[in-house]
């Protein structure tokens, strides 16, 4: 199962607004009538329920959504361009630095990059000073991300155990699911889900591959198995009553869970002493179960089906006791909103020059810079609207100084 991709997404590129002027017989003084360019194209993840896996990502690791048109003459816009959206299976959690999206619901999306703004024509630049404005914006480029997706399974109660401890065999006889059975370690090399069915009652059951000592920090495919251990509600822990030493199989895979996250050892647990169709295990069993005081224990054979029936039916009462974790919000249930801080001109001087810093201004700069003298004026003023004067004045600057946002050059009138 692949159940980790990294890919990188581009949002579409706005479109360039446009510089016209009307042309027709009887009207000698049409006017500016550039169009708007078309906003880029988002790029959104959405969630399906056909999808078990992230595996469509393997071969493939850019996806670009479509850029926006350029604007026309006749004020005509230009058309926007087409999301991008991107089918992920349910459960998986997209990462890009320091934010995140868990996308745990059927028909969940969220959009992870953002398309550009469309260059404005020249039609919008008319005043009644400025008649015939001879530039317009360049749209926008689209956000781009690197991505991380880590699908986790979403089952109701996890199989957990040393390699061979019976798991694959519980779930084929509480279940539909067919995974390989074998008896040597690590026949499962990969989660399988199965869907439990009691009555009018059913509840997902994941058999998460065996783990070993030192899992929690990546040995073996330790990663990859305790992932699909966070979303599970219920775990069993599968013991072979005929082991060695059952108590210190036990001992090593919860340590392993904890170490790995400390909120997945306060889970409800069963411990499955499986196997007690064979005479050795079945003579143990007792003694197991005493060492267990204080815990749900019960013995089983998944072989033969012994027991089963009664881990089923405890494991639907521990359900109906734990609801799913409930998404964490802001006081009173509502989620807290809070305005977007506004963002400060900074300045630097390199080598005499003045060096404007600022998203905002280098958006502004990327806009107007290829516009000519007047595009130039109008990204003087409104950089000057941003408090430009103040900063430069408080760097020492004087009228005449010379400029750089972004890569735009210019000299400060004052």
């Amino acid at each position: 199962m692949i159940d980790l991709a990294e890919i990188h997404v581009i949002a579409g590129a706005g479109g360039n607004g446009a510089v016209s002027f009307r042309r027709e017989k009887f009207v000698p003084r049409g006017g500016p009538d550039g169009g708007d360019g078309g906003k880029g194209g988002d790029v959104v993840l959405e969630t399906d329920l056909g999808l078990t896996t992230l595996a469509h990502f393997r071969h493939r690791r850019t996806y670009r959504a479509q850029d926006g048109k350029a604007g026309a003459g006749g004020k005509r816009h230009g058309s926007n361009g087409q999301p991008l959206v991107l089918k992920v299976p349910v459960g998986t959690v997209v990462r890009a630095g320091d934010r995140a999206w868990d996308l745990d619901r059927p028909g969940v999306s969220v959009t992870v990059a953002r398309g550009g703004e469309g260059g404005r024509g020249n039609a919008r630049f008319a005043t009644s000073v400025r008649q015939a404005p001879n530039f317009a914006e360049r749209g926008l480029p689209g956000e781009a991300l690197f991505l991380r997706l880590e699908l986790k399974l979403l089952a109701d109660v996890g199989l957990i155990g040393l390699p061979n401890a019976g798991k694959s065999t519980l779930l084929r006889a509480v279940s539909r699911a067919t995974p390989d059975v074998g008896d040597f370690p690590f026949t499962t090399l990969e989660p399988v889900l199965g869907v439990v069915e009691a009555g009018i009652d059913a509840f997902v059951m994941a058999d998460l591959p065996g783990l070993i000592e030192g899992a929690h920090a990546g040995v073996g495919l330790g990663h990859q198995f305790l992932r699909h251990v966070e979303r599970t509600r219920v775990l069993v822990h599968v013991l072979d009553a005929a082991g060695d030493d059952p108590l210190q199989a036990y001992e090593t895979v919860r340590r392993e869970v904890e170490l790995y996250d400390p909120r997945l050892a306060r889970r409800p647990e069963v411990v499955a002493l499986n196997k007690i169709d064979l005479p050795e295990a079945r003579a143990k069993a007792d003694l197991l179960a005493a060492s267990f005081a204080g815990r749900q224990v019960v013995k089983l054979s998944g072989a033969t089906g012994e027991g089963t029936r009664d881990l089923v039916q405890l494991l639907l009462r521990l359900l109906k006791e734990t609801p799913p974790e409930a998404a964490a919000e802001g006081p009173g249930g509502l989620p807290v909103l809070r305005p977007r801080e506004r963002e400060r001109l900074e300045v630097e001087r390199d080598d005499g020059v003045f060096v404007i810093k600022g998203r905002k201004a280098e958006e502004e700069a990327y806009k107007l810079g290829a516009g000519g003298y007047e595009a130039l004026d109008e990204l003087q003023e409104r950089l000057r609207r941003m408090g430009l004067e103040r900063v430069l004045r408080r760097a020492g600057a004087a009228p005449g100084a010379r400029l750089r946002v972004g890569e735009v050059e210019l000299e400060w009138h004052g």
